[in-house]
């Protein structure tokens, strides 16, 4: 496609006008797309947890909600889930730390009754279907104004680390304190769950809001810090993504860690080396430079949320697809969707093919949000995800590669023995050994976090084991059914 695209470009000047060229050059990026899948591409999706009923539903119905949401994910083909475990300074998991969700409950430290543990419970659904799930949380913010929190919150015991904004707390992020308890969240998730990421969206300073200031001057002056005050705020703002970077590697060095940050990270007017685009500015609005975070090696991922139709007059998709794939700085970019949007503008084929234009620097999409993903599933199905991906390597994680499974047949069931190495499995079949070839997506029956796998086709399978990084192992020997 590259080359065809140089041919396009060198023969515009005598016969095809620019629109025309750009035209031609995307159809045959669709085109691509539509017909080839990859081995490797994360497909992730966003459950939120924040006014989203679950203190209207009983224990049962908030699992059989949730169990129904996965099913439907995995049948359009994703294969990553981001939960939202810490929406404000609460949990919807079991803590000694934070107290329990009010989105959960309805009201902050209420448990649920009878007793569950949504973290506990997605993580162990996800893995069963082959799914990495990855704990997302708000770092600052906290509870409003208005909802009472009890006794053993922090903004009960230190009120003094938390900043009054337009009717909502928020951690500070000036305080080293705040810094060490979040910490203390991550670490004690990371020690408890088996989750394959820590995540953290776009709310770091809060967006801003006309009139109103947020209010740590005192705190900026007590610094005696030389940076301006901006310059200040996102020093803040890294300190803390240092941190959560060194709690992960200290506990569980191969989780990865990701941020989704707003779309727009400057605009050219303002500086140079933005993106032609005329929004809001995450960089400048909420003092988060997370490109710089990946070039500093401190996140594994960024998922910039391009929520914008190809043609928005300020933030067009297609130009900020282009500047973010510039932004990996080795690390890993995936593409934030909004499903809903892009089904209704029809753009799911354009919008795949632009990304696609990068996948050296692309590595897949996430889809806001995941109960609206049904708007996109079939068509996903029937191209860009019509055969099973694994989530793509980590090169940089330090991890010991696993070696292929022995695996042994026991009527229909196939088994191999659990490596330390492994944490997950890929299941091939094919119709004889002469087709073997692992390179070939279609082939693949299953990603699975158990050493096991019941066939139903008549052929030959092997199996693959997948280190902590993703990297794959040599196939095993065959089994034939």
């Amino acid at each position: 496609m590259l080359s065809l695209k140089n041919y396009l470009n060198n023969i515009s000047q005598y016969s095809l006008s620019k629109r025309l060229l750009s035209a031609l050059i995307l159809l045959l990026a669709t085109l691509s797309a539509s017909a080839a899948t990859s081995k490797y591409d994360f497909r992730g999706a966003w459950i939120q947890t924040i006014y989203q009923g679950y203190d209207k539903r009983s224990t049962a119905e908030n699992k059989q909600y949730l169990t129904r949401l996965l099913d439907e994910l995995e049948r359009a083909g994703i294969n990553a889930v981001f939960f939202q475990v810490r929406p404000r300074s609460d949990a919807f998991y079991k803590s000694d730390i934070e107290p329990w969700s009010a989105q959960l409950t309805g009201a902050y430290g209420k448990a649920p009754s009878p007793m569950w543990d949504p973290l506990e419970f997605m993580v162990e659904e996800a893995h069963k279907r082959g799914m990495e799930l990855h704990a997302w949380l708000n770092p600052y913010r906290g509870p409003a104004v208005k909802e009472t929190v009890p006794a053993s919150h922090l903004l009960k015991k230190r009120p003094e680390l938390f900043v009054l904004f337009d009717g909502m707390y928020y951690f500070n992020p000036a305080k080293e304190d705040n810094r060490r308890h979040l910490c203390r969240v991550i670490r004690d998730i990371l020690t408890r769950y088996d989750v394959d990421g820590i995540h953290f969206d776009d709310y770091f300073y809060p967006y801003p809001k006309a009139k109103l200031e947020f209010n740590d001057g005192a705190d900026y002056r007590r610094s005696g810090s030389k940076l301006s005050k901006a310059d200040w705020r996102r020093q803040n703002v890294e300190q803390l993504i240092s941190d959560v970077s060194k709690t992960i590697s200290e506990v569980k060095p191969w989780v990865r860690f990701g941020i989704s940050p707003f779309g727009i990270w400057r605009n050219a007017s303002t500086d140079p080396t933005g993106s032609r685009t005329g929004g809001l500015q995450g960089y400048d609005a909420l003092y988060a430079d997370v490109p710089r975070w990946a070039r500093l090696g401190l996140i594994d991922y960024q998922i910039p949320q391009l929520y914008w139709p190809i043609s928005h007059r300020t933030a067009p998709y297609d130009e900020l697809c282009h500047w973010w794939a510039g932004q990996g700085h080795g690390r890993h970019i995936y593409i934030g969707q909004d499903a809903e949007k892009t089904a209704q503008f029809s753009e799911l084929d354009r919008k795949l093919a632009l990304a696609a234009e990068h996948d050296d620097a692309v590595q897949g999409h996430c889809w806001w949000y995941a109960a609206s993903v049904k708007t996109v599933a079939d068509a996903l199905r029937k191209s860009a995800y019509r055969s099973k991906a694994i989530v793509p390597e980590y090169l940089w994680k330090d991890v010991e590669p696993a070696s292929a499974p022995s695996p042994r047949l026991n009527g229909k069931v196939i088994s191999w023995d659990a490596a330390p190495e492994a944490r997950r499995w890929v299941v091939y079949h094919f119709r004889s050994k002469n087709d073997i070839d692992i390179e070939n997506p279609e082939a693949i029956r299953c990603i699975t976090y158990q050493p096991t796998f019941t066939a139903t086709e008549p052929g030959v399978y092997v199996i693959t084991a997948l280190d902590y990084s993703n990297c794959e192992s040599s196939p095993s020997k065959h089994i034939k059914i």
